[in-house]
């Protein structure tokens, strides 16, 4: 994880905080913890402690809302985003089998080596025979 990123992900912010810089209610926050929408940590006195993320997350929340959509559009909003990046990162872990690997390593030496043409050509010249 980046620096920015991981700084971005520390909860740090307390919910007062948090109300002030998004204009939301503490009930309307406390609302969309409830709908699994924003999960804050808790600290050792159980305070909710929240990120800056978790801050771009109600702000795109209060737009949401803004724009006519409920909380179950938003939710089918962000677990389609869940879901898409889950596969992308699923793809991206994905383990070549050794055939897999042998067939892509072919496939690149006959395109460098050229050898596809020639034997294209002994194909074309085969068939004139």
């Amino acid at each position: 994880m980046r620096e920015k990123e991981l700084r971005r992900s520390l909860a740090v912010l307390p919910i007062g905080t948090v109300m002030k810089l998004t204009d939301l209610t503490a009930r309307q926050i406390r609302y969309y913890e409830e709908q699994e929408l924003v999960i804050p940590e808790r600290n050792e006195g159980n305070r909710r402690m929240y990120s800056l993320n978790n801050v771009d997350k109600l702000l795109e929340i209060k737009d949401y809302l803004a724009d006519g959509l409920n909380i179950a559009d938003i939710k089918k909003i962000y677990q389609q985003k869940a879901e898409a990046k889950a596969k992308r990162e699923a793809e991206l872990q994905k383990e070549l089998s050794d055939e897999d690997l042998r067939r892509i390593l072919h496939d690149e030496f006959v395109a460098v080596s050229g050898l596809n043409r020639y034997s294209k050509l002994s194909i074309r010249n085969n068939k004139s025979l």
